[in-house]
């Protein structure tokens, strides 16, 4: 993106000696650095590394146990991000805070009317919004509700939240976990134009290539520390990897097989919409033994659809489902996991956990009243401690303890939580709906490695992902969805990425195209 924020730039922002406590747990210890204007500086680092916890605290989210924040020379006041946005700081969550039921103009421009104004003046704020989308390539419709907005369209009005509020500098959380790869290049020209303008830029990720092209320098934290800084023109993924973890990373090679019989069979199956998404339209597809499906295309076409309708959330409004040969008459999330369907829920927050609730809770949510966790109609709360223990050590989950509330982990090891509970006991079918959104490069090869030993025991894998990146590495069959009808499928290797993209615009597909078996 350029060498910005050279030597004899303005220092924008100012972390001095940033530590962060939660209970016994250290999230950040004696963290510092400096970001100058116009530069751009990518934060890496594994899941529970702290890169959150410091941006909450620099916007004012959170309290520092000790350690200051200045911005252009001034120290920011702990714990009131009223101040931080005064001062020009920025920040777009990678779970976005805009209000379904308002309009964009509504959402940009809320917050920022003074309390004692006469009255809103609706054209200067349209007029603004309109500068910013034009100057920038941030096209949105102003008065279009957000409840209706494509998820990469939300982002954009995040970014006019703070661009409107003259921020000076950005702070991206996880920026392009939900975007497509169109979408992303996108994002980073909108990037390059602010950059251009003097904006500052926090750009946190967990996408190596990514952070490679659109920083000018990486720091690495690790158990809360910072571990490394690089300039990004002298360094390397495989060195930022082992930065991040401690260890070099080995990706898993994936070995040609084939085959074996249908354990799971969509027949003509259609449903109604998924939370904005678009419906099934009268698909065909087959899930064997020992092969992964991968399906690609853009967010709202039918993935939210499709994934329900296999974890049993869904019933189908048209069409059969069968299980090695034979139909499911009363399809649900009971037939399903009576199945061994082993289910990765693409929100983590809103349906793959209850954050009020405990690890050990959550774990064992889906066979609570098992034999292996039951007794006599009781609880059998040490089997559960341990079976929580287990995936905490196995999948390296970062956390207090078992019985900690899970809503004070950070994304990425409630994530490595939902994996251990979907992979236990063999299933028969996993659907892997976003598997490794959020997760850092060690964790993403374990992943990675735990699918790929699933299918060598000859479990039937849909792995739904918007990283087309990782679609094609794993699947043995890729098959693209749109407006909820899906491709033909094509073997690993087939397709170019440029034809799987005019596949996910809608191009190719007839009447007849949605056979997938």
């Amino acid at each position: 993106m350029g060498a910005g924020g050279g030597a004899e730039a303005e220092t924008v922002l100012r972390l001095s000696n940033i530590t962060k406590r939660f209970g016994p747990l250290t999230a950040n210890d004696s963290v510092s650095f400096e970001l100058k204007r116009g530069e751009v500086i990518a934060l890496l680092g594994e899941n529970g590394a702290g890169k959150t916890t410091l941006m909450n605290i620099l916007f004012g989210h959170y309290v520092a146990d000790e350690g200051t924040v200045e911005a252009l020379g001034k120290a920011l006041p702990p714990g009131d991000p009223r101040a931080a946005l005064d001062a020009g700081i920025g920040m777009v969550h990678q779970h976005f805070t805009l209000a379904d039921q308002m309009t964009v103009l509504e959402n940009i421009a809320l917050g920022t009317q003074k309390l004692f104004a006469p009255r809103f003046d609706r054209a200067k704020a349209l007029a603004r919004i309109e500068e910013l989308s034009r100057d920038f390539g941030l096209e949105v419709r102003a008065n279009a509700q957000v409840s209706d907005l494509s998820v990469g369209e939300r982002q954009r009005v995040e970014i006019l939240k703070a661009l409107y509020r003259d921020a000076r500098v950005l702070i991206l959380d996880e920026p392009t976990a939900v975007l497509t790869p169109i979408e992303t290049e996108a994002l980073f020209t909108t990037l390059k134009k602010l950059v251009a303008t003097g904006l500052s830029v926090i750009f946190i990720s967990h996408k190596l290539n990514e952070v490679m092209a659109v920083s000018d320098r990486l720091l690495v934290l690790r158990s809360g520390k910072i571990s490394g800084e690089r300039r990004t023109a002298d360094t390397n993924r495989g060195e930022l990897a082992a930065l991040m973890v401690g260890e070099t990373i080995k990706e898993p090679e994936v070995v040609e097989h084939s085959p074996g019989d249908t354990v799971i069979a969509l027949a003509g199956v259609s449903t109604a919409g998924r939370a904005g998404g678009a419906p099934l339209d009268a698909i065909d597809l087959v899930l064997r033994e020992g092969e992964i499906t991968g399906l690609a295309g853009v967010s709202g076409n039918g993935q939210a659809a499709l994934a329900a309708l296999i974890a049993g959330t869904m019933k189908p409004e048209t069409g059969t489902i069968t299980i090695r040969g034979e139909t499911v008459a009363d399809w649900s999330a009971r037939a399903a996991l009576a199945h061994r369907i082993g289910r990765i829920p693409e929100d983590r927050h809103a349906t793959g956990m209850i954050g009020d609730m405990s690890v050990t809770e959550n774990v064992i949510s889906e066979a609570y009243r098992s034999p292996r966790f039951s007794r006599m109609g009781l609880l059998d709360w040490k089997a559960a401690e341990d079976f929580a223990q287990a995936i905490i050590r196995d999948y390296d989950v970062k956390c207090p303890s078992p019985n900690a509330r899970v809503r004070l982990l950070s994304g990425g090891n409630m994530q490595k939580l939902i994996l251990g509970r979907a992979f236990d006991g063999e299933p028969q079918v996993i659907l892997a709906n976003q598997p490794t959104r959020g997760l850092d490069v060690g964790a993403v090869a374990y992943v990675h490695t735990k699918l790929l030993e699933a299918r060598a025991r000859g479990a039937a894998i849909l792995l739904i992902s918007e990283d087309l990146d990782e679609v094609l590495a794993l699947a043995d069959r890729v098959i693209v969805i749109s407006k909820g009808k899906l491709s033909p499928p094509s073997k690993r290797g087939e397709l170019s990425v440029r034809e799987i993209g005019e596949r996910m615009a809608g191009h190719g597909f007839t009447e007849e195209v949605s056979d997938a078996a």
